[in-house]
């Protein structure tokens, strides 16, 4: 009772300092600074908190929350745009949408899978903002309980739902999940510092790769590239659906999907530095899991929208726990969030358990100003949503190259290295590739992004097990097995085996057809070839650094197993066998009028001339010669089109405070920006 006599006139006092119009006025600018930012493929909620941290010194505390919350609330709801429209993840939280809302739009339904995507969204904001309502006080012994072993379990969870995106051939799935965690652990580890597939003599592989350039590579090149070749709008019929009304009405129909997903997303967004990356390919798995009918997804399935879509909006109300409760960042951008409070006012707001104690109002009026974004983020996007989805019936030819533009924008802001867009194009192949072999790129994904917590929690729960285990055998197991990780393990268990029997009736990339051994025994090789130089180069490591290649060793081990029966398999197996699926073979690969290598050419002539005179002069000329020449343009609309990309390119980079790819001719010259 204590608690609701302290919480009620909390909650009171929350509501009285988020109605003032000025605070709505912040939380609405917010909002629509957020929907800039997340229509943007590769930006999200970091690049957007980080333009706001110079105006938060000395600002009005609750104005300072509006204005960030806004930003927060509807990043994840208006990258859905890029993710539906075109087929390019709009952040890390919106990965798995792309599997159904993209393949919607290209039949001419995008505005139903937008509808679908918003609405849920909403849901799940508004679960997300009741839960912390209800557990801001009593959720501290929840978080407190997750210690190294159920972290470790939460993450195979995540990795277990590679099971049921593996599609037909599940020794594809497994070999792709184990590629993607072995380039995950490419670098320095953790651990010990040892170097994995990396050198310093190449600085760049030392900090690894950044998921923002392997979620766009595996996604958005492929895409581009594939739409780009048929030279056609992404929408075949032109048509952007009557499906407005539609879409709520397919939430209504799995509102009890939407909740589970919430919930999940409420869960994984609780525990720190899971949140973002995973929670939507968990919600995804479940999706699938529990439809009956499982032969669309991939293809579009309005569940597979709805699922992630619940989940990634909840998953900011369980972020918040961690952050608020103990100033522990969930993600990312709750980093940012936490250093900005920091500097509201006269800096005596401090997240953690003070805050609880001496601003329990303020702590309400950040959960509230949530929900309310929410619902405002929502409102706006659908306002938003006729110009924006038109984008669908525009030919791709007049897209792609400003989609090009964004992406290596993108990649360069993860690490402010030239090398961030080489190594764009080089994940985007690995993407390419998976995508014509019918191999699982959410797979990939999902094992790239759980190497390190896999690793890291793994390696620390060993550590603190074996001391355990000196004491004694009990001690050990006692903490090794909690209840926790008894549940997480029954779950994990499960999920394998449903996913295991029901994946065969996912098609990872469509419906793909065999013909030719050639081909994909070449791209087996070449995996199975980097598997075994990755195996090579972890045992390669010091016994005395057992921790950095305990878990390469074992992954690898994993993967090349795999590898090596798939390869027995395509020896044995008839080329008509679904193994040797191939988008070359038929289908819309197949009758494209341009090839590959011939559409590859122009991105990387753009980085090649990035190298050389630095990004904005190189993209003026990539869009001059792309517009004229490839797209067939007019010099009047070459030009216009060129101007209004470098216009877009400045005024972003303005705003963010970015610079620009440089190359060897700002090295050798001092040029003004944007051009040095």
């Amino acid at each position: 009772m204590d608690l609701f006599a302290t919480a009620l006139p909390a909650l009171a006092d929350a509501w009285a300092l988020i109605l003032q119009p000025l605070v709505l006025g912040y939380l609405v600018l917010g909002v629509v600074m957020g929907l800039a930012v997340g229509v943007f493929p590769g930006l999200g909620g970091i690049a957007g908190l980080s333009l706001l941290l110079p105006f938060m010194f000395g600002m009005e505390p609750v104005l300072g929350l509006a204005l960030m919350i806004g930003m927060v609330a509807v990043v994840p709801t208006s990258d859905t745009f890029a993710s539906v429209l075109m087929g390019i993840p709009g952040s890390s939280a919106s990965q798995a949408t792309v599997l159904d809302g993209f393949p919607l739009a290209k039949k001419g339904q995008a505005a139903r899978a937008l509808s679908a995507a918003f609405t849920s969204s909403l849901f799940g904001g508004l679960v997300g903002a009741v839960f912390l309502t209800l557990f801001i006080v009593v959720a501290r012994p929840l978080v407190l309980a997750f210690g190294l072993p159920e972290m470790l379990m939460i993450s195979i969870l995540g990795l277990s739902m590679v099971a049921i995106l593996a599609g037909r051939i599940a020794l594809k799935g497994l070999a792709a999940a184990g590629l993607g965690m072995l380039i995950g652990t490419i670098g320095e580890a953790d651990a010990g510092g040892s170097l994995r597939m990396a050198t310093y003599d190449i600085p760049y592989l030392t900090d690894g790769l950044k998921l923002v350039i392997v979620g766009l590579g595996i996604f958005a090149v492929p895409e581009i590239v594939s739409l780009l070749r048929q030279d056609s709008s992404i929408a075949k019929d032109a048509r952007l659906g009557a499906g407005w009304g539609a879409g709520v009405r397919d939430w209504a129909a799995n509102k009890w999907l939407s909740i589970r997903c919430s919930l999940i997303g409420v869960v994984v967004g609780v525990i720190p530095g899971l949140g973002g990356s995973v929670v939507d390919w968990i919600a995804y798995g479940h999706s699938v899991q529990t439809t009956k009918d499982k032969s669309n997804f991939g293809k579009g399935e309005i569940r597979g929208v709805i699922g992630p879509e619940s989940s990634n909006n909840a998953k900011e109300g369980g972020g918040l726990v961690p952050t608020l409760l103990f100033g522990i960042p969930g993600s990312g951008s709750m980093a940012i969030f936490i250093g900005a409070i920091a500097l509201l006012g006269s800096g005596d707001i401090e997240v953690g358990p003070t805050m609880l104690r001496d601003n329990l109002d303020i702590t309400y009026s950040i959960v509230w100003l949530l929900a309310l974004a929410n619902v405002v983020g929502t409102l706006l996007c659908i306002a938003a949503s006729g110009g924006i989805a038109r984008l669908t019936t525009i030919r791709f030819t007049y897209l792609a190259p400003f989609l090009f533009m964004l992406i290596s924008f993108a990649a360069f802001q993860s690490g402010q290295n030239f090398e961030d867009i080489l190594a764009l194009f080089v994940i985007g192949l690995i993407g390419i590739f998976l995508r014509r072999f019918d191999w699982s790129r959410p797979a990939f994904l999902i094992g790239f992004v759980l190497s390190n917590p896999v690793e890291k929690f793994s390696n620390q729960a060993f550590q603190i097990a074996s001391f355990r285990f000196r004491s004694s055998v009990e001690e050990g197991l006692n903490y090794i097995f909690s209840p926790i990780v008894i549940v997480l393990l029954i779950i994990t268990l499960v999920s394998i085996v449903l996913g295991i029997r029901q994946s065969k009736k996912i098609m990872a990339e469509g419906d793909v057809a065999s013909g030719s051994k050639r081909a994909p025994m070449v791209f087996l090789l070449a995996i199975t070839a980097y598997v075994t130089a990755a195996l090579i180069n972890a045992s390669m490591i010091p016994d005395y650094n057992m921790t950095d290649k305990i878990v390469p060793l074992v992954i690898g081990g994993i993967t090349l197993a795999a590898c090596l029966i798939l390869l027995a398999q395509m020896i044995l197996r008839p080329e008509t066998d679904p193994i040797f699926a191939d988008k070359e073979i038929a289908g819309e690969e197949a009758e494209a009028p341009f090839g590959l290598w011939g559409t590859l050419a122009w991105f990387a002539g753009l980085i090649a001339a990035t190298y050389v005179v630095g990004f904005i002069l190189a993209l003026l000329g990539f869009l001059i010669a792309f517009f004229r020449f490839r797209a067939g343009a007019g010099w009047g609309k070459t030009l216009i089109l060129t101007a209004a990309g470098i216009a877009l390119m400045c005024v972003m980079a303005g705003a963010l405070g970015r610079d620009f790819p440089p190359g060897l001719l700002q090295g050798m010259v001092d040029l003004p920006w944007p051009l040095g």
